[in-house]
């Protein structure tokens, strides 16, 4: 909205970089500001957490801290995206659409765990078909309606641009992209601070991958694909940034308030939505590499019970493993965020290793 208001008065306002920078700062101070309120909120009606019978120990004096915080993630990445983005690209959007949906789904499963009192939630099957439905949705209309935006799929560490078209699949694998995103973020958010810091890691790193493949010297230079209009995206991840940092504030240990489904869900489904946008599909899978690992270790403990009746780890996902080899929480917190920015390094990386 004040990209379209300011833009035409000073052109200050028509570059990226700078709406980028208004859009993380009004993020982080509105989830600064409307922090305590909506803690207040949520401690007054009661939502309050539910800790698992079978989780560590430690982890239930965590019982009834406030959740779905994740509404004020929400709320503060989706006002500075709506005044500093261009909302007439599609993939601006697409990338709210998906966040909000996404939002929405997890919000029907906090509410179910938390006020209806039915620890199962929403059941997997329906909550899996919706998340696809939606990114079907998506894709089906980004592929029709854009022109600029084609079905190749492109490959990190190449030392020339090298895609694959895949066709009419290519809704299909984005779907598994951002879905796996959604739900991998969905399971590393365990303990205090350990989902949120990692997620505007990320989100930092893939403004600059939307910012460069948005430009038609800086992608042909680096040999990236060049997405017309696609830049505007790294807005987003400006305000994915800010919010992060800001919900930190009160999410860090000892957590005042959990993000919950909503915020786990949106966040991961608007990560991979831009990774898709901006054809770093594969590269989501290095700088997201904390998340690959957590969904992994989920994958890989289910997998070994039903075929052998054996655990790998002690427990799974894979923080609450080293949480019952006796690290203390804030050291499994910290060692985390250490690797989820290293993961992050090595993907700006395969910027110049081709």
């Amino acid at each position: 909205m004040l990209f379209f208001l300011l833009g035409p008065v000073h052109r200050l306002f028509g570059y990226i970089t700078v709406r980028i920078g208004l859009a993380a700062s009004m993020a982080f101070l509105l989830a600064l500001l409307l922090g305590p309120a909506t803690i207040r909120w949520l401690q007054k009606r009661q939502i309050g957490q539910v800790i698992r019978d079978d989780g560590p120990e430690t982890h239930f004096v965590k019982e009834g801290t406030p959740t779905m915080g994740g509404i004020l993630i929400i709320a503060s990445i989706l006002l500075p995206s709506l005044l500093w983005a261009n909302l007439k690209v599609p993939y601006v959007q697409m990338v709210i659409v998906i966040m909000v949906i996404f939002g929405a789904i997890g919000l029907w499963d906090d509410l179910l765990k938390v006020i209806w009192k039915n620890p199962r939630g929403v059941r997997g099957p329906v909550k899996f078909v919706l998340e696809v439905a939606v990114v079907l949705a998506v894709m089906i209309y980004i592929v029709l309606f854009d022109t600029g935006y084609t079905t190749h799929v492109s490959f990190p560490f190449w030392k020339r641009y090298t895609a694959v078209d895949l066709g009419w699949a290519y809704p299909l694998f984005a779907a598994a992209v951002i879905v796996g995103a959604s739900n991998a973020v969905n399971l590393t958010d365990g303990l205090d601070g350990l989902a949120i810091f990692p997620t505007a890691v990320c989100a930092g790193t893939y403004m600059l991958f939307a910012y460069i493949v948005g430009r038609a010297d800086w992608s042909a230079y680096l040999f990236l694909p060049h997405i017309r209009n696609v830049g505007e995206v790294s807005v987003i991840c400006g305000a994915m940034v800010g919010a992060g940092l800001g919900f930190l504030w009160f999410n860090a240990y000892p957590a005042q308030v959990f993000m919950g489904d909503v915020g786990s869900l949106s966040l991961g489904g608007a990560l991979g939505a831009v990774a898709v946008f901006t054809k770093q599909e594969f590269t989501l899978l290095i700088a997201g590499g904390l998340f690959v690992m957590e969904a992994a270790s989920v994958i890989l403990q289910v997998a070994s019970f039903k075929l052998s009746g054996r655990r790998i780890f002690k427990m799974a996902p894979i923080h609450h493993h080293f949480e019952k080899m006796g690290w203390a929480e804030p050291k499994v917190i910290v060692r985390f965020w250490i690797l989820s920015f290293l993961f992050a390094m090595l993907a700006l990386g395969t910027l110049k290793v081709r």
